[in-house]
């Protein structure tokens, strides 16, 4: 019982081989995460350079984290650099000190 030659398998295997050659699963595709503003203009830079990474192949996000995680470092050092608002005018606390009468 002899089937035969089955009649277009061979442009059926091509098209399926076009099919898989073309899909790409490194390609970039945009995360679309949203990213709320934090109300510090670094801090908030810092974040939106992280939508660079939609647009490159994953080997690339390394660099882009690596500067992000530099640039908020930086914001939050500066932000501890800062001088803070003062105290209430007083007398010195003696809180730690021995007081002797």
């Amino acid at each position: 019982m002899d089937a035969g030659p089955v009649v277009g398998s061979a442009a059926r295997f091509e098209a399926g081989a076009v099919a898989v050659a073309a899909y790409e699963p490194a390609a970039p595709a945009p995360l679309n995460v949203p990213r709320a503003p934090t109300g510090n203009a670094d801090v908030d830079a810092q974040l939106e350079r992280l939508g660079d990474v939609d647009h490159l192949a994953a080997d690339g996000h390394i660099e882009v984290y690596e500067d992000v995680h530099r640039g908020l470092r930086d914001a939050l050092t500066a932000l501890d650099a800062r001088p803070g608002p003062q105290g209430p005018p007083g007398p010195p606390s003696s809180y730690g000190m021995n007081n002797r009468s």
